[in-house]
């Protein structure tokens, strides 16, 4: 199942129990706004029998939608606790970073160069009766994948990289025909992937910083008899951490131990070690603090400036906005519109993700 319906699953088996205590730790993290709406009308319901709910969450609009009362937490220790009408989303930010995030995302600057092609996508198509794909990536471009859940986002970035056989594939990379049949091929083509799930299909989370880092490029370690020179490994594994600003005790730190902004550093860590062109974000900032979405969009920034093309899923329109310099808009598996400048808005990309219902 995907993992929105996953969600659900797990939302109706809490439900089932009768509980009069129900914790929800990030229950919206892959819902749609409709869908978050639907859980929010079962949680009203819930709070007139009398049910107390801990309701956890990083979206501001949420905790004031729903919630009567909020606790703030920062490493490991409650900062305050106040009722909800009497502060504000700033104040609640101030607290959880411990700083005022004056501006989330970075300055919009374009580093995109679009004389330069670096990905394009003539023809893909992912299954016998299924749409067909075209698109281009250039250089230095932050591309946004936008659309509703299960619209074909993820899918399509699964056939890009040979996750899933797509059954007709051309694809140039920069400007040579390549096939990309397997995630190992896409790699030594330099392109990776942050998956959606990072604690499933990113990490293995009883593996160290270090481990999880070099995994996939133990060659680069590898001494004249078939052993890993440990103290190479374990200096540039130090030295990709310290780059993207992983905070964590030594690279042996075991990667589970991590808060999600920083596991998602970690991944980021591997690729920036794997020297990709090309980086799929398949929603980067999903269950992670305000603080740490900063930081991730900031390097994001820094990767582009550096030449490097991003390709970013995201369901929540204000990151597409802030970060992007096209969008393609995905509606029922295949690309509705591609926007960019005064085009790039939220009224649009809703309009061509709703198959054109929302005005």
């Amino acid at each position: 199942m995907s993992v929105a319906d996953q969600q659900f699953i797990e939302i109706a088996k809490a439900l089932s129990l009768k509980a009069r205590i129900l914790i929800l730790d990030e229950p919206t993290a892959t819902l749609t706004p409709s869908e978050a709406d639907h859980l929010f009308t079962i949680m009203r319901k819930l709070r007139e029998q009398q049910v107390g709910m801990v309701f956890i969450s990083h979206h501001m609009e949420e905790i004031f939608t729903i919630c009567d009362r909020v606790t703030v937490m920062r490493d490991g220790e409650k900062v305050d606790d106040c009722d909800v009408v009497s502060t504000t989303p700033d104040d609640l930010i101030e607290k959880m970073v411990g700083r005022r995030v004056e501006n989330l995302y970075p300055e919009q600057r374009s580093d995109a160069d679009y004389n330069d092609v670096v990905l394009d996508i003539e023809s893909l198509r992912l299954d016998v009766n299924g749409p067909e794909h075209s698109l281009k990536l250039y250089r230095g471009e932050i591309l946004g994948f936008a659309g509703l859940v299960g619209s074909g986002r993820t899918e399509l970035a699964m056939g890009l990289i040979g996750a899933t056989r797509p059954v007709h594939a051309k694809i140039l990379m920069e400007g040579k025909p390549t096939k990309l049949l397997h995630p190992a091929t896409a790699l030594k083509q330099g392109i990776g992937l942050l998956p959606e799930s990072r604690k499933i299909q990113g990490l293995i989370l009883p593996f160290s910083c270090r481990e999880n880092i070099t995994l996939n490029n133990l060659t680069q370690f590898q001494s004249a008899l078939p052993l890993i020179k440990r103290r190479q490994e374990s200096s540039t594994a130090a030295d990709l951490m310290k780059a993207v600003r992983v905070k964590a005790p030594s690279p042996e730190t075991p990667v589970g131990n991590l808060s999600g902004g920083n596991q998602q550093k970690v991944v980021i860590a591997r690729w920036l070690g794997h020297q990709c062109k090309v980086l799929i974000f398949d929603e980067p900032t999903r269950g992670i603090d305000v603080g740490a979405k900063s930081e991730i969009y900031a390097l994001m920034k820094e990767l582009t400036a550096r030449g490097v093309s991003i390709i970013m899923i995201s369901s929540e329109l204000p990151e597409i906005l802030g970060l992007c310099d096209r969008a393609a808009v995905f509606y029922q598996g295949q690309i509705a519109a591609e926007l960019q400048g005064n085009d790039l808005n939220s009224q649009s990309i809703m309009h061509h993700a709703t198959g054109g219902l929302s005005s």
